[in-house]
């Protein structure tokens, strides 16, 4: 993978605050939008999500699911030319006060303070959702793969 491909996906990641969701719900297509965290490594991103949420119904350990991030859609833009990232990945749902738990936490309140209040809410699970591969969409017709190998690559500094 490219070095501009990296530092395109490190942006989307660092840059973007929502992402959309897709999951199998009560065996059905169901999508979503969440605010997510990424890891600090990049490897995948964390989201905090209500059981009475129907995309939460999808969100269960092992499961696989989707995700996209893309820039945002401005006046004056071709739709077709807008940067996202799929990512397939798999989900953990973090038992609370555990390490991982609290640094998930800590990065998603570091970037979502006003949140601070669904954490001690009963029906709020925080989810690590790792990736397992990916697709980078520079714009119309110029899509690359992002295989498995690549993504302990988006936690370089470049």
């Amino acid at each position: 993978m490219l070095k501009s491909t990296i530092r395109a996906l490190q942006s989307l990641l660092d840059g973007q605050r929502v992402l959309a969701i897709a999951v199998a719900a009560a065996g059905v297509p169901y999508a979503g939008l969440l605010p997510f965290a990424p890891a600090r490594d990049r490897s995948g991103v964390f989201v905090h999500a209500s059981r009475l949420a129907r995309h939460s119904q999808g969100l269960v350990a092992e499961q696989p699911v989707g995700i996209l991030l893309h820039e945002p859609d401005l006046p004056g833009k071709d739709p077709l030319q807008l940067q996202r990232a799929m990512f397939e990945c798999r989900v953990r749902p973090l038992a609370r006060n555990t390490s991982e738990w609290q640094a998930g936490r800590d990065l998603y309140l570091a970037r979502f303070p006003e949140g601070a209040v669904t954490f001690d809410l009963g029906d709020f699970t925080l989810f690590r959702l790792d990736f397992t591969s990916g697709l980078y969409v520079a714009g119309f017709g110029r899509a690359i793969a992002v295989p498995p190998d690549d993504i302990t690559r988006l936690a370089e500094q470049l």
